[in-house]
């Protein structure tokens, strides 16, 4: 009995501290339920997505991300002196076997410092080197840099045959003339990154991965349907391509056209003298 009273009072001497700690985790978990509705109707109020659609969405935007092959350009210009060919390379991130069903349209912009030549164009297409054609149909060659007006060029690139998933387009450009300087004898000229266009005849992942727009261009050289291209975001290695051209010196104006008059005037005599001497004139 007396352990049973002692039990009994241990019960009874209990029962407030419990009823005081019930107490206690009832308004803890009330507050953290109240501060939890406080913040989703704040982030329902800014327009932002709740924390538990963040948190679901975040695994399938990586998933779906980490399929994606990412697009590298280069572009690097070969020869030397005035007259240089642009080689642009286009890789895919992994070997795609559907790339074969698509075509792959570069728009380059040519700064006022060089010029394609449109008739050169016409050969290289003639001979199968290079498909390329003018976009800008008022167009000088003969003009100054300071005179003429950035040009574009569409270039129907090619897949390489020693790559499976890479595209290259090949153009020849020229520099133009520039005014001379005063005192650097160079001047420098900035190749910016093309548009790169891509069209598919079926649905493929690249295009909902990198697409950004939708451009209408001709569907192909010789072909005036047109199409709805995807203008492609890519990774270029170099931010500019930048050529560096020699230009004349405003100080040797002078000397530069007294001997240009002094050539012609030796050159015409030269020839007017074998006319007479060597000629023959008939009344």
């Amino acid at each position: 009995e007396r352990h049973k009273a002692c039990s009994g009072s241990s019960v009874r001497s209990s029962s407030p501290r419990a009823l005081g700690s019930a107490f206690s985790s009832v308004l803890a978990v009330t507050a953290v339920v109240v501060q939890a509705v406080a913040w989703l109707h704040l982030w329902e109020a800014a327009g932002l997505t709740t924390p538990a659609t963040a948190f679901t969405a975040t695994p399938t935007d990586a998933g779906i991300r980490a399929t994606c092959s990412e697009i590298i350009l280069r572009q690097e210009v070969l020869k030397d002196g005035f007259h240089r060919d642009l080689l642009i390379k286009v890789k895919f991130g992994e070997s795609i076997e559907d790339l074969q069903t698509c075509r792959l349209l570069i728009k380059q912009y040519i700064p006022t410092g060089l010029f394609v030549d449109p008739y050169e164009l016409a050969s290289l297409r003639e001979r199968n080197i290079t498909e390329a054609v003018m976009v800008s149909e008022d167009f000088n060659i003969e003009a100054p840099n300071y005179l003429s007006k950035e040009s574009e060029v569409l270039i129907y690139a090619r897949q390489d045959s020693q790559c499976i998933d890479c595209f290259q387009a090949f153009l020849p450009v020229h520099y133009r003339y520039h005014r001379p300087h005063s005192k650097d004898g160079e001047t420098f000229i900035v190749i910016n990154n093309p548009d790169l266009l891509m069209y598919c005849d079926q649905e493929f992942p690249i295009l909902k991965c990198w697409a950004q727009s939708q451009v209408a261009a001709p569907c192909a050289l010789k072909n005036k349907d047109i199409c709805q291209w995807n203008n492609m975001k890519y990774k270029s290695v170099y931010k500019n391509v930048t050529l560096q051209v020699p230009v004349g010196l405003t100080i040797h104006t002078s000397l530069v056209c007294s001997v240009t008059l002094l050539i012609t005037i030796l050159c015409s005599t030269l020839i007017l003298v074998a006319v007479f001497k060597y000629g023959h004139f008939s009344l």
